[in-house]
């Protein structure tokens, strides 16, 4: 029997499904998680993935809290639309006016183009008066491609240009096969990772469209948001594996060191980039501990 067929975990169903819709007119699928009233938490995905990437952390946090997820634009369930910086934090304003009432605060949690989001909407008024503090796992605000290690190769203008041809390759993924789950092991996740868990990456990650895929590898290639980072002034922590081929540790001490309240950089041994997949209990305790600082759970539950 195969793994996949052994996987019991089911995806986690939401309580509730609405859709938000963006500056521009974009209609971005969200789903809320566990009791109403509760500390709310609000994640959003990287490139390549979907709300189903949060599985873990949904499962270990609705007990106690409001969970939101939702697709960012060309991913899961969230049809594609125009790509950029700007439309990342216009549809993370739009996801947090959707499901917090004026003034209500969460604590947010990106992983990847997800931590991208945040540091995209810093400035942003909707993000200022609904966050309370930040979770950044495995990300970066700029040259994510000169300072990747995919390739084992010294730096410099050679590995730059095909690590960018490969990050923007328009070839189709295809089905997830032996081989598929290998190459996205080596570039996604740390040695150690499970069978399992290497195999739950492998289907998020396939199931992505290939136009999402490249268009939005194009906006991470240039990215730069080094102003978002020092316009990021809530509490921070920041979390990164030291085994992160795509966003090396570079990214999480630069992050570290350049956020205005910055509580704690988090380096999980041997992980790769899927931290809250690869690592989901170190994850979800560092969520918890923000919720817990800096959301008044006693009034949330009232």
């Amino acid at each position: 029997m195969s793994r996949l067929l052994r996987r019991t975990d089911a995806p986690p169903v939401a309580d509730r499904e609405l859709t938000a819709v963006s500056a521009d007119g974009a209609r971005i699928h969200v789903e809320v998680h566990g009791p109403e009233g509760a500390p709310t938490v609000v994640l959003a995905h990287g490139w390549t993935c979907s709300t189903l990437f949060w599985a873990a952390q949904i499962r270990d946090l609705v007990p106690d809290h409001r969970v939101v997820v939702y697709d960012q634009r060309g991913h899961g369930r969230t049809p594609a639309g125009a790509v950029g910086t700007e439309r990342l934090a216009d549809d993370l304003e739009a996801v947090l006016g959707a499901v917090l009432a004026p003034g209500e605060k969460a604590v947010l949690g990106g992983h990847s183009m997800g931590g991208m989001t945040m540091m995209a909407a810093a400035g942003r008024a909707g993000f200022r008066e609904h966050a309370a503090a930040v979770l950044l796992c495995s990300t970066g605000s700029a040259r994510l491609v000169e300072e990747s290690v995919v390739l084992p190769m010294r730096p410099g203008r050679l590995r730059t240009r095909l690590t960018h041809l490969i990050l923007g390759a328009r070839a189709p993924l295809g089905p997830v096969t032996p081989v598929s789950r290998r190459i996205l092991k080596y570039g996604t996740m740390g040695p150690g990772s499970s069978p399992e868990r290497v195999d739950e990456c492998a289907r998020i990650v396939h199931a992505c469209p290939r136009t999402a895929r490249v268009a939005w590898s194009q906006v991470l290639g240039e990215l730069d948001l080094d102003k978002g980072v020092r316009a990021l002034d809530v509490p921070a922590i920041v979390v990164g594996g030291t085994a992160d081929r795509l966003t090396p540790m570079v990214h999480a001490r630069r992050l570290a060191a350049e956020l205005p309240q910055c509580l704690e950089l988090v380096e999980l041994a041997g992980m790769g980039h899927m931290t809250p997949v690869e690592a989901p209990e170190a994850v979800t305790a560092k969520i918890r501990e923000l919720t817990g600082a800096y959301l008044d759970t006693k009034e949330e539950a009232a």
